[in-house]
């Protein structure tokens, strides 16, 4: 663990604004000092143990690996360029099928597996039964939509019409010991929280006990990246053993382990295509400081570059946004180049290019996307990362051995039972 933190990190650790941190420090809930070599103000290590969320810090290093007593089987749902799936098989789950409706998607996973069972089509279209009772967990991501809700329970059918009542039928008709969902953020005050509360009621009426939805912060799971997903976990009711998600790792990755030979990758990252900035743009990139916004940029500049939304206010610190080579990446979106969510490089005046959008998510370099430059974007920005998911297949692989423990234990005893019988 080092021994000094920026005020960034300590915002990205807490959750909070760099504006909360400066309130505390002013009123010495949390104190900064002078780094004694840069003299920037910095937050020592030991500040942090305030914060019991933070423990996980000042412990040994998080070792979530579990070996697979047997062969565990998934299925893989809304599976996108495959970043889940990829992470539940380096953890060790073997995938009996995977479901994508988007075509070049699925390129990219019979390229790269073509020995993964990949179904190109709408979900609606799938039957789930002849899977029953042969399958370990089912996954996936499903869009986050509104439905109708009254009361305080929803069933199965009422939510007709969306994907996620396809995930739920496919967990119905499948019956896996458990599932793992994963979501946006905003799932969690959607509709007030109402779709959260109408989806756990879903899962709840066709038998399944929801663990209390958690965010996992990707910075804490060897990601170079502040990404957050909402993860919703179930495990079948007649199922008595828990399920806890994996420790956070207290080392932080950035975008120089990202890009650069080091802790996570062997090689610098390889030369890839990517988007390029037009020549105005590119005048007015070229003049932000690195970790820079543009706020960063002269007066003049700033109001040419954002016009009418200069006197609005706000942050808007997307805008004209140059990475810093010593922080993890801000979240990746479907473009590097997206007026609000800008993903300029740390030293160069372009966007990331594809591999190095592949490195911020953690893919390995062998992994390949098809499709045009703009749907390899997309595909690699909608993934899950895949270190996340390894993390998250290991705290899988975890529950299943001893559910699998359990099961063995009871059916000896039926045996013995049936022995003394006879």
């Amino acid at each position: 663990m080092k021994e000094y933190y920026t005020l960034t990190e300590v915002a990205d650790l807490l959750g909070v604004s760099k504006e909360t941190l400066r309130r505390w420090d002013n009123s010495r809930k949390l104190v900064a000092v002078r780094h004694p070599i840069n003299n920037y103000r910095v937050f020592h290590k030991s500040e942090l143990k305030k914060f019991e969320q933070l423990g996980f810090m000042f412990n040994e290093a998080a070792n979530n690996e579990r070996e697979p007593l047997r062969k565990y089987t998934s299925i893989e749902l809304f599976a996108g360029a495959g970043g889940l799936a990829l992470g539940l098989e380096k953890a060790g789950l073997e995938c009996a099928m995977l479901n994508e409706i988007d075509h070049w998607a699925c390129e990219t996973l019979k390229k790269n597996r073509p020995n993964w069972n990949v179904i190109e089509d709408d979900i609606a279209n799938l039957d789930f039964m002849h899977f029953k009772s042969k399958i370990d967990v089912v996954t996936g991501g499903f869009p986050c939509q509104a439905f109708s809700y009254a009361g305080k329970k929803l069933g199965l059918n009422d939510t007709r019409g969306t994907l996620f009542y396809e995930f739920a039928r496919a967990v119905n008709e499948i019956q896996p010991p458990i599932f793992m969902a994963e979501n946006v953020r905003g799932l969690l005050t959607h509709d007030d929280g109402k779709t959260l509360n109408g989806i756990l009621s879903v899962f709840e009426e066709i038998g399944y006990k929801v663990i209390e939805p958690k965010i996992l912060k990707a910075i804490f799971y060897k990601v170079p990246q502040k990404r957050e997903r909402l993860i919703i976990v179930g495990v079948r009711k007649d199922i008595n053993v828990p399920f806890y998600f994996p420790n956070p790792h207290s080392e932080l990755y950035t975008l120089k382990d990202a890009l650069l030979a080091g802790r996570l990758y062997d090689t610098e990252v390889p030369k890839s295509d990517g988007m390029k900035y037009p020549l105005k743009k590119l005048n007015i990139m070229e003049h932000v400081p690195e970790g820079g916004y543009w706020r960063d940029l002269p007066i003049e500049l700033q109001k040419e570059y954002m016009m009418k939304s200069y006197y609005l206010g706000g942050g808007k610190t997307g805008m004209a946004r140059r990475m810093s080579w010593d922080e993890p990446c801000l979240t990746l979106t479907c473009s590097p180049c997206q007026k609000q969510t800008e993903r300029c490089h740390p030293s160069e005046t372009r966007p990331f290019t594809v591999r190095e959008y592949a490195r911020i998510q953690t893919f390995p370099d062998d992994w390949t996307f098809a499709g045009s430059l703009a749907q390899q974007y997309k595909q690699i920005g909608n993934a899950v990362p895949v270190n996340m998911a390894k993390e998250l297949g290991y705290s899988i692989i975890d529950f299943l051995n001893r559910y699998s423990a359990i099961s063995n234990m009871n059916h000896l005893d039926s045996v013995q039972s049936l022995t003394q019988v006879y």
